[in-house]
């Protein structure tokens, strides 16, 4: 697969983003673009001028190691910028195929083992779910079930949460931080693009999206890349109104490309409460109930 054009642009966008400044180099005002020069970026990273424009055309096959880390040291790469480009790097000359796990293609392809099923059941006190790169929920607990009622009410959500992200209207109500949300999927599917070139199904996604939302497409455009984590986010759910959840992100050993998501409650909070009536509120719910759930009176620490 060619690549060039995905390398052309992730590069181009980090250099855009480097002020001369930032970088520890003279400031002019006669710049004409924004972040280095190409020769700028070059005599940072020890290369000839021609050497690093090959490079900005996208061609990266078979650039050593040691010029593909003095190039993110020169762009000022984070840890999940420096792994999209090692990944391009990869994909340029071939050996991702030869070293990378056979990853998964569509989710009716894939079923969760028994005792993975069973650790996502076990889990009471918040929802636990496994996704893919492309943000497909793939397994669930129980509560997870519940919880993403709105995920699950509508077919043309296909049970992806980047679908869900931008084409659904429900999404608005479901993250009151809607921007901040979208800001942290379209890295993440970025971020699997480099890692999975020749996933057909996320270059349909990303078709489909770039073409039925502007707001997916203009954070495409800007090449931005994350890894999975930790943090708090806020929802706000169709029966027990707001809740504010930490989460951590946990990559699955035994599944290449997988990752399995905790959300949790602070103890004693009133998110804490609403999870709890979430809970015993899906317990009495048969699965397709569960898409239309009738408003519930508010926990008393919402009141």
């Amino acid at each position: 697969m060619d690549n060039r054009e995905e390398v052309r642009e992730f590069l181009t966008s980090r250099r855009a983003k480097i002020t001369p400044e930032r970088a520890g180099l003279p400031s002019s005002s006669r710049r004409r673009v924004p972040g280095l020069r190409r020769s700028e970026v070059a005599a940072l990273a020890d290369v000839s001028v021609e050497y690093y424009s090959k490079l900005e055309r996208g061609q990266l096959a078979g650039v050593s190691p040691a010029v593909l880390e003095a190039v993110a040291r020169a762009l000022q790469l984070d840890d999940a910028e420096r792994a999209h480009l090692l990944n391009l790097a990869r994909a340029a000359d071939g050996s991702d195929v030869l070293t990378r796990p056979k990853r998964r293609r569509t989710k009716a392809q894939w079923t969760p083992h028994r005792s993975l099923q069973w650790m996502l059941d076990a889990v009471t006190a918040g929802p636990a779910l496994v996704r893919n790169g492309r943000m497909d929920v793939l397994a669930v607990n129980p509560l997870a079930r519940a919880f993403y009622a709105d995920l699950y009410a509508a077919p043309g959500n296909q049970l992806n949460l980047a679908r869900f992200q931008f084409l659904d209207p429900a999404a608005r109500r479901f993250y009151p931080d809607w921007e901040r949300f979208a800001d942290m999927c379209v890295p993440i599917l970025r971020s699997e693009a480099g890692r999975n070139p020749y996933d057909k199904d996320l270059h349909d996604l990303v078709g489909e999206l770039s073409t039925r939302s502007e707001e997916f497409r203009i954070r495409w455009g800007a090449h931005n890349v994350r890894h999975h984590g930790a943090g708090t986010k806020r929802f706000h759910h169709q029966a027990v109104g707001e809740l504010t959840l930490a989460y951590e992100d946990l990559e699955l050993t035994a599944e290449p490309g997988l990752t399995l998501t905790v959300y949790t409650a602070e103890p004693g909070s009133p998110s804490e409460e609403g999870l709890r009536l979430l809970a015993s509120w899906a317990a009495t719910q048969e699965p397709q109930q569960i898409t239309t759930a009738p408003a519930m009176p508010p926990s008393p620490g919402q009141r």
